[in-house]
């Protein structure tokens, strides 16, 4: 693996050393730093000639800034004659921003894909992109990973009886039915409404979750109100404990007191993205994705398939 190289943008250093770990090989040398009219600055600071270089960079909080640090390392590598670069973004930023939903608003998440390939990298490497129809948006190859198996694996292992893998929206409904094949769970699925204007939401439940165990499945908590609410509307439906996983913590405002403030027996995070609060957070369990990474970084620097990695 001589001609192999991992860099890491400032926005997850943890994640790029957990990636390293498992594949044997120091994180590559790079100077970052911030100008004091807060302009970044970048150097790579080793030889990347001819080398096949992997960038690790979450689109995360302050997005503006990890972006356009990204930005400026591609640009960097391709002016250092790297040989193929891949840019593996853990969570990719404004990727709820897919459509348009209202006249005289843009598509920032492909705006982003094309400030991306902008910078000419070979490939990009992702995981749970908020919709999967983002990778339409690029046009070099997109490969897009699942945080799936580390659940799989994890919820098989605690031998839940009773199981229910609950979806907080109908737009989660598949991702919901694909976990729950998995670990002998059923489905049920949150039915959010206003009965009339300028009411509150009424939560409705759809499927068996009375004294059952319930997960609670969404590809990301930001503010975490859905969630919580989707956890009370369980509870007060007469679910026997729930549980809620998810890939990325975006975790802005308030969301580490609204998490709090229910009666989680267990709350699953990833790492795609650091969490700074994690210590704050009850009965949180940070199930690392830096295996899974490491071993689609192998197999794409062998030039071997990556599809054996999905479930």
């Amino acid at each position: 693996m001589n001609d192999l190289a991992i860099f890491s943008g400032s926005s997850n250093k943890p994640l790029a050393e957990s990636i390293c770990n498992h594949l044997g090989i120091p994180v590559g040398k790079i100077i970052l730093k911030k100008f004091s009219d807060g302009e970044i600055s970048v150097k790579i600071d080793e030889n990347v000639r001819g080398r096949d270089v992997f960038v690790i960079q979450s689109v995360s909080n302050p997005a503006n800034d990890h972006l356009m640090e990204l930005i400026l390392i591609l640009d960097a590598l391709r002016r250092a004659s790297a040989r193929r670069i891949t840019c593996v973004i853990p969570y990719y930023g404004y990727g709820r921003q897919d459509r348009k939903v209202e006249p005289r608003v843009p598509i920032s998440a492909r705006v982003v894909a094309d400030l991306l390939q902008s910078m000419s990298p070979n490939r990009i490497l992702t995981m749970d992109l908020h919709a999967d129809q983002i990778q339409g948006f690029f046009h070099i190859p997109v490969d897009h990973l699942y945080y799936s198996p580390v659940l799989v694996e994890y919820i098989r292992s605690k031998n839940i009886p009773d199981l229910v893998i609950v979806s907080p929206d109908s737009g989660g409904a598949e991702r919901a039915r694909f976990l729950g094949k998995r670990v002998n769970a059923s489905l049920a699925i949150i039915d959010k409404r206003r009965q009339r204007a300028n009411e509150s939401e009424v939560m409705n439940v759809i499927g068996d979750i009375d004294s059952r165990h319930c997960i609670i499945l969404d590809d990301m908590i930001d503010t975490a109100g859905t969630i919580s609410k989707a956890a009370i509307a369980l509870l007060n439906k007469g679910a026997k404990s729930v549980m809620c996983c998810a890939t990325h913590a975006v975790l802005s405002g308030e969301a580490t007191e609204k998490l709090n403030s229910v009666n989680f027996s267990e709350i699953i995070l990833s790492d795609t993205i650091r969490i700074p609060d994690a210590g704050k957070i009850k009965n949180l369990t940070q199930l690392s994705a830096g295996k899974l990474f490491a071993n689609a970084i192998d197999r794409i620097h062998r030039e071997e398939s990556i599809s054996s990695l999905f479930i």
